[in-house]
């Protein structure tokens, strides 16, 4: 429970963290934030990890000077980028031992809900699924990885995934800069960056919601 609370404190105050961060370790705050990406975007086991806010609070921080944004926005993108490719490679790879239960590690590290409803994500949108999950978050991990495990030819699937990993990381990373200095959301960041998760996590509830109605309504005819 505490570690949960410390992991709820980051994410509510990504801002105050990172402006130490910046004020200690200085340049070294780049590759940092890469690290968080990619492992958010190219591995599965860690779909916790936060993007949309921190994309945000990390422009925010750049509009005060302490960063510059368009490097800080081309270093997050090739981020992304790789993430999702590795993630792909994985999906490919292990994605089918996975789902016939033949790898051992595979009840450990994946969560078959979280799969399933990526996969159905998948079946319903196709290769739209790479960029439309960009702003979902646990899908966005997930969905390269079904997209490797579906067998998705690579070109195509890294057009999407250029596609998607721009329009995700330049659309909230300005954001940050363009938004951030603006008195109401400095001084209420922390709404702001609630207001992002929930947004984010939108999309999920609605489909969730829709197919517990569809259920429901198939039962009762």
């Amino acid at each position: 429970m505490e570690l949960l609370q410390q992991a709820l404190d980051v994410v509510l105050h990504l801002d105050d963290y990172l402006a130490v961060f910046v004020a200690t370790y200085g340049a070294w705050i780049y590759v940092a934030l890469f690290a968080v990406i990619f492992c958010e975007t190219g591995l599965v086991v860690t779909p916790f990890l936060p993007g949309d806010s921190l994309l945000f609070v990390a422009g925010t921080i750049a509009a005060t000077g302490g960063m510059n944004v368009h490097l800080l926005a081309f270093v997050l993108f090739i981020a992304a980028v790789l993430g999702d490719a590795l993630n792909y490679h994985i999906g490919r790879w292990a994605g089918p031992k996975v789902f016939r239960g033949e790898a051992w590690w595979g009840a450990r590290f994946f969560k078959p809900a979280h799969l399933a409803k990526t996969q159905s994500f998948y079946d319903k949108y196709g290769g739209k699924t790479i960029i439309i999950a960009r702003f979902i978050p646990i899908v966005r991990t997930y969905a390269p990885f079904v997209a490797g495990l579906a067998k998705m030819p690579y070109p195509r699937f890294a057009l999407y995934n250029i596609t998607g990993g721009a329009l995700w990381v330049l659309s909230l990373t300005y954001a940050g800069y363009l938004f951030g200095n603006i008195r109401w959301i400095k001084d209420n960041l922390t709404l702001v960056i609630l207001a992002i998760i929930v947004v984010s996590i939108l999309p999920a509830i609605v489909e969730v919601l829709r197919a517990k109605w569809s259920n429901r309504a198939v039962q009762q005819s």
